[in-house]
């Protein structure tokens, strides 16, 4: 078993906790994502009925996850979980993925979105605005530095300091900028359900309209159909509404962890899912059904705020967006070298990743966390017109990885109670065993229509994976060498 819990300070309450888990999940996804899930399903009703399927996940696995929780309160969450559930491996595998891609990546691509919508105000911020133009590394990569790639690496850089200086600056940022974000969330909805007329939508709801197809021949105007674009769907949605986990990276500064942790996801993500729910219906209830298919940019809340308050609505609504990547930023920023550093203490990341700073944080963590999401801001990826973004592709590749391991870490309640049933278990799963056998069937599910119809984003993301065997290895080496393995 690993060592007690070293230097951290326990400054994160529920009320806190609870604004880490919704300022994580709300980033720009719910803004824009609707637009390609209503191309995909091709009626309002089956638009919200994706949302509820992505509620019903989400919800079910945040309750699964307070088990373990508060079995495990300590600095590392998932981590922690699939290293005692299964092997210090199955661990590894997890963080070496968070790091190289989920965390960091999803940091670059909310860091470049904020970019993009404050450059609606500033127009000299722009991703065709280049510092250093596009050098081309081989056919289809280049590199560059445009103000929107320097105004993203800027605030990463900026929230990356603010949270080396104390979990105090990190919360209270977090706090501010969640209720900021969830009050605008919250009028957009209001003054869509209480001005909208509905659009046509409700009148008849599951009426099919146009459609994309969802693979060649196969749209979800058939049965077998609209399960594979539900299925295919929750790409979108269920990531939007992810990083809800976050949260378990930080039990080690979580007040009365045992039972703050599993209220705050119980909270946190019911509050999000509730408020994803209600954003849908107000779009649906000011937009015609083919002006939310075909927002332009797919940016449907700012198409839902323009129809409602004409010639302000884009103004509020791009503000709104802005202060809502920023919080969704430091919140990424703030959990995920907690992950790191229980690596490091196992000896499976860089030693000095393990290292609390005079200010109680994971300092050199929070630093190579950092400049890794910094970098992934600069590749670019060219389809011989246009430039893309790397990171872009890399989180597609991993969005099956990452199912992968929220399965294990579920299946991993099952486990554990088994081979050690007479650990303390201050909160148990909410409705085990069905409950958390339910996520497991709907994901399940899930990864397996991605990985027969979306082979070249799933395949990939086990090869990133499996590239951490050797790495493993080599940090299990270097740990034996130096005997620094925690045990």
């Amino acid at each position: 078993m690993a060592a007690p819990e070293p230097g951290f300070q326990r400054q994160l309450g529920l009320l806190d906790s609870t604004m880490l888990v919704i300022g994580s999940m709300i980033g720009s996804g719910i803004f824009i994502v609707p637009a390609e899930i209503s191309r995909q399903v091709g009626s309002p009703g089956w638009l919200l009925g994706v949302w509820l399927v992505t509620g019903i996940l989400t919800v079910t696995g945040a309750l699964s996850y307070g088990e373990l929780a508060s079995m495990m309160p300590r600095a590392g969450g998932q981590y922690l979980y699939l290293r005692e559930a299964f092997s210090p491996l199955w661990g590894f595998l997890y963080g070496w993925t968070l790091f190289l891609v989920i965390q960091t990546g999803t940091i670059a691509a909310v860091a470049v979105a904020f970019a993009r919508f404050t450059g609606l105000f500033v127009p000299s911020i722009s991703e065709t605005n280049y510092i250093v133009p596009p050098l081309h590394l081989s056919t289809g990569y280049a590199v560059s530095l445009s103000t929107a790639q320097l105004l993203g690496i800027a605030v990463i850089a900026v929230l990356t300091f603010t949270n080396c200086r104390g979990l105090q600056y990190g919360k209270m940022i977090q706090n501010v900028f969640t209720v900021a974000k969830t009050g605008g969330l919250l009028g957009l909805i209001v003054l869509g359900i209480a001005l909208g007329t509905g659009a046509g939508n409700f009148s008849d709801p599951w009426a099919q309209r146009a459609m994309d197809p969802v693979a060649p021949g196969l749209t979800a105007a058939t049965t077998y159909g609209l399960f594979v674009a539900v299925c295919l769907s929750q790409t979108g949605s269920l990531f939007s509404a992810d990083a809800w986990n976050n949260i378990t990276f930080t039990a080690g500064e979580v007040m009365n962890p045992k039972r703050n942790i599993p209220m705050s996801l119980a909270l946190g993500t019911g509050t999000v899912i509730t408020l994803y729910l209600l954003a849908n219906a107000a779009y649906l209830a000011v937009l015609p059904f083919e002006a939310i298919q075909h927002a332009p940019s797919d940016r449907v809340a700012t198409a839902t705020l323009e129809r409602i308050l004409p010639g302000t609505g884009t103004i509020l609504m791009t503000a709104a967006i802005i202060v809502s990547t920023f919080g969704c930023i430091n919140g990424l920023i703030l959990s995920g070298p907690r992950a790191y550093f229980a690596m490091a203490r196992d000896g499976v990341f860089f030693p000095r990743a393990a290292e609390l700073n005079g200010a109680s944080v994971p300092g050199w963590a929070l630093i190579l966390q950092g400049l890794w999401a910094a970098f992934l801001v600069l590749p670019r990826t060219f389809d011989g017109t246009r430039y893309g973004s790397l990171y872009g592709n890399l989180l597609d590749y991993v969005i099956s990885a990452a199912l992968i391991f929220y399965i294990l870490t579920i299946a991993g309640i099952f486990r554990l109670r088994r081979r050690r049933p007479s650990a303390e278990r201050p909160y148990k799963a909410f409705g085990y065993p069905a409950v958390p056998a339910l996520y497991i069937l709907g994901a399940t599910c899930i990864l397996g229509v991605l990985f027969v119809y979306r082979p070249a984003t799933t395949w990939p993301g086990l090869a990133i994976v499996l590239l951490g065997l050797p790495v493993y290895a080599w940090f299990n080496a270097k740990s034996r060498g130096t005997g620094s393995r925690e045990s």
